[in-house]
């Protein structure tokens, strides 16, 4: 005996049981001959193995690599390395091209040297100087034998420029005061940071030859008839080294350069501090010489 439905309840599928729809191809009831109730294995129900449900490897889901979901490196969606849209990958960065400031100083650097070193070296014959007496050019001689110049591990609180970029200049500024007649010792040296535009040039011999006078000027000479020529060259303070010193300003490739020159009874030597007035290397001119010249007592 049966319940009767409640009310609003479907009553019983006259047709047998439920009916799960049928596999593909067949028909979506049991045909008449086919009996009612569950259809036969292979027919409608759960599907077997090979049909829907949990897809095989090769089939929906998760796809397999290459396919859809998050795209290999080189397709849509995330871009490979080196694209727009994702930061750029660890690894060594891409080499810096030069500033327009180290370009800049790397002209100026480049007429300096030329132009100013080149000069002094090219015309200062220090040996023309004409002594009154045999002695004089002695006392000289023996003052002179006391005076070294030396190349500082820092000047005035900057470090030497390490920019393989200047590495040539810095060699050709020594090698070039080595070339002055009777040297004993030379200098030539950058230091500070282009890129802040503080830059400082040095060039300085200790030499023999020559006397105070004579071999400051011509040594500024050498610089007026290479080329580079100071202005308003004034005196200045020269410090407990003594001897001859006087600045100015100029402009090497269109860069502001203030110039100092010192001389004495046993050396010879420019400060050329870029981007800055004479008064500015005034201020720190007696510093930086006291560390490039040595003095024995």
């Amino acid at each position: 005996m049966t319940q009767p439905p409640y009310p609003g309840q479907p009553g019983p599928d006259p047709t047998g049981g439920y009916q799960p729809p049928a596999a593909p191809g067949q028909p979506a009831y049991p045909q008449p001959d086919s009996g009612a109730g569950y259809p036969p294995p292979g027919q409608g129900g759960y599907p077997q193995p090979d049909q829907g449900g949990y897809p095989q490897p090769d089939q929906g889901g998760y796809p397999p690599p290459g396919q859809g979901g998050y795209p290999p490196p080189g397709q849509p969606g995330f871009p490979p390395p080196g694209q727009p849209g994702l930061a750029p990958q660890f690894g060594a960065p891409a080499p810096k091209k030069k500033s327009s400031a180290l370009k800049i100083v790397l002209i100026s650097v480049a007429a300096i040297l030329v132009l100013c070193v080149g000069g002094v070296v090219a015309f200062g014959f220090f040996a023309k100087d004409k002594f009154n007496e045999a002695k004089e050019q002695v006392d000289n001689v023996v003052a002179a034998s006391k005076i070294t110049v030396v190349e500082p591990q820092t000047l005035a609180g900057r470090d030497k420029v390490t920019d393989p970029s200047l590495a040539g200049s810095v060699d050709a500024l020594d090698s070039e005061m080595s070339k002055i007649s009777g040297t004993t010792s030379s200098v030539g040296a950058m230091y500070g940071d282009p890129a802040k535009q503080d830059l400082v040039m040095i060039a300085a011999a200790s030499t023999l030859q020559g006397s105070e006078q004579g071999r400051f000027d011509e040594f500024t000479k050498g610089m007026s008839q290479g080329g580079f020529s100071v202005e308003g060259l004034k005196d200045t303070d020269p410090g407990p080294l003594g001897g001859i010193a006087k600045c100015g300003d100029t402009s090497a490739a269109g860069v502001p350069t203030a110039v100092c020159v010192w001389s004495d009874k046993g050396s010879v030597g420019m400060v050329a501090m870029l981007f800055k007035k004479s008064a500015d290397l005034e201020k720190e001119f007696v510093t930086m010489r006291g560390q490039i010249e040595l003095k024995q007592s």
